[in-house]
C-alpha cells in the first residue's frame, strides 16, 4: 500500500539562522505586521533525504490546494544559498554557501527540546548558529493572486552548539587595549 502524501517534514541536521524562537517578532520589512516566532534554516545540499521530504510536502500542499489544476507560477520558500536573494538581488551570507535556505514561522511558540527531548526553557539555551532538527508543515496559499507554498514552524530539537551567526563582537575583543593607555 502506498504511503499517503504528507505536508509534515522533520528535517535532518540543519543550522538555525535568525532564530526568534522565544519571542514573536514582526517581519523586518513590515514592523506593523503580525508578530510570529521564526527562524531560517540552512539545509546542507548533501542532505538529499530532507530535500526530498520538503519537495514531496510542497507537492502534497499544491495538490490539496489546487486538486484539479496546478497554477502556472508558484513561489517557494526554499532558496539556493549559493545564489542571490530574490527581493534584493544581494548574495546570501557566507554561512549559506553549500546550503539551501528556508524561512519558516508560526503564530504559536514552537516546542524546543535538547537531544534528550528535555525542554529548553531559557532563551540563551538555543541561538542562531546552533544545529537542530526542525518539524514543519507545508501549506499552499493564494493571496491577491500571489500563489505559493510556505512552511509553518512546528518544533525544534537542538542537536549541538554552533558558532553564533552574528556580527556582534565580544566586549573583550573590543577593549583589548590596555586601559592605562587611556587614563593618562
Amino acid at each position: 500500500m502506498a504511503e499517503a502524501a504528507t505536508t509534515k517534514v522533520v528535517t535532518g541536521k540543519v543550522r538555525l539562522s535568525y532564530a526568534f524562537l522565544f519571542e514573536a517578532r514582526a517581519p523586518k520589512d513590515n514592523p506593523a505586521g503580525e508578530k510570529k516566532f521564526s527562524t531560517s534554516i540552512l539545509i546542507p545540499k548533501s542532505d538529499t533525504a530532507t530535500l526530498a521530504k520538503i519537495k514531496a510536502a510542497q507537492e502534497a500542499a499544491i495538490t490539496a490546494k489546487w486538486p484539479g489544476k496546478r497554477p502556472a507560477k508558484i513561489a517557494f520558500t526554499l532558496h539556493d544559498g549559493d545564489g542571490v536573494k530574490e527581493k534584493t538581488g544581494e548574495p546570501y551570507g557566507a554561512e549559506c554557501k553549500g546550503h539551501y535556505v528556508m524561512a519558516i514561522a508560526s503564530k504559536l511558540r514552537p516546542g524546543i527540546v535538547d537531544m534528550n527531548r528535555n525542554e529548553i526553557i531559557e532563551s540563551d539555551g538555543i541561538k542562531s548558529g546552533d544545529y537542530a532538527r526542525v518539524s514543519m508543515n507545508a501549506y499552499a496559499y493564494d493571496v491577491n493572486g500571489n500563489r505559493g507554498v510556505s512552511f509553518g514552524l512546528g518544533n525544534v530539537q537542538k542537536l549541538a552548539d554552533g558558532e553564533a551567526l552574528s556580527s556582534r563582537t565580544s566586549a573583550e575583543d573590543d577593549f583589548s587595549d590596555e586601559v592605562e593607555d587611556f587614563l593618562g
